[in-house]
């Protein structure tokens, strides 16, 4: 392990500062080793996390705070949660409960691939999850740009510890599309448990044991670890990659709907503005109940002119989830039970991720642990991101006292990997919790006489049968001399690198034929054809981006300058050393400007830049002559 760090570290030297990314489902967040310490980075609102967002309008797109801040008047062209989506399938049962809360549209696409569509400058367009997740983190990888002030290359990017190999695979590939070169990929718990193992080194003594309860906006894991002299080793992992505060949203959504419906005999489910105005109230709601016991919802014309008001309470936002904070603690348990631990035995209990504020949770988790108190000393929004800069430092070779000993980072793997068995049985290759990377080799023989071919498909789960599994992908191993059954050989090979994705390789014994795959979502994998066209595309619309910020430059120049002179002649102490003639001379030209912008608000870069020129042809001069 030590020797494969080592590697990538000197892989990465003289590229430039490598950054860690947190890819959220409802914020993103990055930060970079700066300084002997990790810099948390705000964006150009000021905000150190930003909305994993993108919105299309007629003119122009939005990625971030931008995107988010206009949801509700374009709420079928916002498009949110693309974790949720990417590497699943369209026909997922969990796409398909969701789909049902979006106000964009998801339809299938080739492979049975979700793709997301919306009207982009008056033509309807598709993407797939890892596009939107590309042009957010592009966005995030500006952001870190403009406080670097050079560009970045290089990123270590978080996922949740359940993902599967597709979801990994399909985060990677979003990398790409973004421009990053994804050094690692790393669980979030992990991230968070690089976070607490920094901020406690100096205090920590002898062997601890820490649980990481990491609870974002759409996804849940757990980890549990052990930390000793700087080495964090991953136990056991557990989660659901479908349980967040979104969830929470959509079940005060649906009880508000309903609460409308009784109120005033209309249905608002159907109506996209009004359901986003709600989720956005509710959304707010739920941060608030984590403060105070209640809470207003007051929304002006929800529904055909209906102003809606209603108190949620905290008591009843908590029945309404509560068969939800309850899942919370099934992983907890599971976790303790694979790392073959006992509660009394864990040192730490810390706490990652927005959903983790929510005071029942918290209470759930603590009555759990025997009323043990809850470490609250790393900021839960930003820890994953911070564990990731602190990754990315070490895999860049930023060589520092405070993260030497950091170095031995173990992971594991969330779900057991295995094939079919000729009898339909999984057979195990990797056990559930298996330290990465790993490598693991078995000899099987042919089960047919005179068998020519083997198949091997690949499965990662906990179920008995292969088929009650999630199949990774098959190959067939070719060219097997003709033998009565049991007498050829062949080697079965299962590799996991240190990003946990896995390749499979099976060589017949006797004549040396092999066949390999590396595994991917072979159910709708972008191919490399696909991703070198995403990459082009996402130039384009950088250039169009740009180009839309030079056009808006260029209108606001205008208009400054307008509404300056405009001030200017205005002025009594200014305006009077104007001569009359003068004076109506640049007012008639500051009302055609004017008069113009009010209907030109669209027009392109040159047409601003030609008026402005025009302005001051007109205006400068007289102005001179005064002063």
């Amino acid at each position: 392990m030590k020797r494969k760090l080592t590697e990538e570290k000197m892989a990465g030297k003289g590229e430039g500062k490598a950054i860690g990314i947190d890819l959220g489902t409802t914020y993103s967040c990055v930060g970079v080793w700066e300084h002997d310490h990790v810099e948390i980075i705000a964006n150009d609102q000021g905000n150190r996390t930003t909305p994993s967002y993108v919105a299309f309008t007629n003119t122009h797109r939005l990625i971030g705070d931008a995107a988010k801040n206009q949801v509700a008047a374009n709420p079928t062209n916002t498009v949110f949660d693309a974790k949720r989506l990417i590497g699943r399938t369209y026909s997922d049962a969990f796409v398909q409960s969701d789909m049902k809360l979006w106000p964009f549209m998801v339809t299938p696409g080739p492979d049975d691939k979700p793709m997301i569509g919306v009207t982009y400058k008056s033509t309807e367009k598709q993407f797939s999850a890892e596009e939107i997740s590309s042009m957010v983190l592009v966005k995030i990888k500006e952001i870190a740009e403009d406080y670097l002030g050079t560009t970045v290359k290089n990123a270590v990017v978080t996922v949740p510890t359940y993902f599967n190999d597709s979801q990994r695979q399909a985060t990677k590939d979003a990398g790409v599309i973004a421009g990053l070169h994804v050094m690692r990929i790393i669980n979030e718990p992990t991230a968070a448990a690089l976070a607490y193992g920094l901020g406690n080194k100096a205090s920590s003594t002898g062997k601890i044991n820490v649980l990481i309860f990491d609870l974002g906006g759409g996804t849940f894991d757990v980890s549990l670890l052990t930390i000793e002299e700087g080495k964090i080793e991953v136990k056991a992992t557990g989660g659901n990659t479908h349980l967040g505060g979104e969830d929470f949203d959509n079940r005060m959504v649906i009880h508000l709907v309903q609460e409308f419906k009784r109120k005033h005999k209309k249905d608002i489910s159907g109506n996209p503005r009004a359901l986003r105005r709600l989720r956005t109230s509710c959304e707010r709601a739920k941060r608030t109940l984590s403060s105070t016991p209640e809470t207003m919802i007051e929304i002006d014309a929800l529904y055909e002119g209906i102003d809606f008001c209603t108190t949620v309470t905290r008591p009843r936002f908590e029945e309404l989830n509560i068969d939800l904070f309850r899942k919370c603690m099934e992983p907890v348990e599971e976790c303790l039970r694979d790392a073959k631990m006992d509660k009394s035995n864990v040192d730490d209990i810390v706490l990652v991720g927005g959903s983790t504020r929510i005071p029942k949770v918290r209470q759930l988790l603590q009555d759990f642990f025997y009323g043990k108190e809850l470490c609250k000393n790393i900021n839960a929004d930003e820890a994953v991101a911070y564990g990731a800069a602190v990754q990315a430092a070490i895999l860049s070779g930023e060589w520092n006292e405070k993260v030497r000993d950091l170095v031995l980072l173990l992971d594991v793997t969330p779900l057991s990997l295995g094939y079919e068995a000729y009898t339909g049985v999984m057979s195990v290759m990797i056990p559930k919790n298996t330290t990465i990377p790993t490598k693991k080799e078995r000899e099987v023989t042919t089960f047919e006489d005179n068998q020519t071919a083997a198949l091997f498909n690949v499965y990662e789960g906990e179920r008995t049968q292969a088929g009650d599994n999630n199949i990774l992908g098959k190959f067939t191993l070719s060219g097997i001399p003709p033998a009565p059954r049991g007498v050829q050989k062949i080697g079965v090979c299962f590799d996991i690198d240190a990003n946990g994705i896995l390749n499979v390789s099976a060589v017949d014994k006797g004549t040396g034929q092999k066949n390999k795959i590396t595994i991917t979502n072979y159910k709708g994998r972008l191919s490399k054809e696909e991703i070198e066209k995403m990459v082009q595309e996402a130039e384009k619309y950088k250039f169009e981006d740009e180009e839309h910020k030079k056009k808006v430059g260029a209108k606001i120049a205008l208009e400054n300058y307008a509404y300056n002179m405009k001030n200017t002649i205005m002025d009594e102490k200014k305006g009077a050393k104007i001569p009359s003639a003068d004076k109506k001379t640049i007012e008639a030209a500051l009302d055609r400007v004017i008069q113009w912008l009010d209907g030109n608000q669209l027009a392109e870069k040159k047409e601003f830049e030609y008026k402005l020129k025009e302005l001051e042809g007109i205006c400068n001069p007289i102005i001179a002559r005064m002063y």
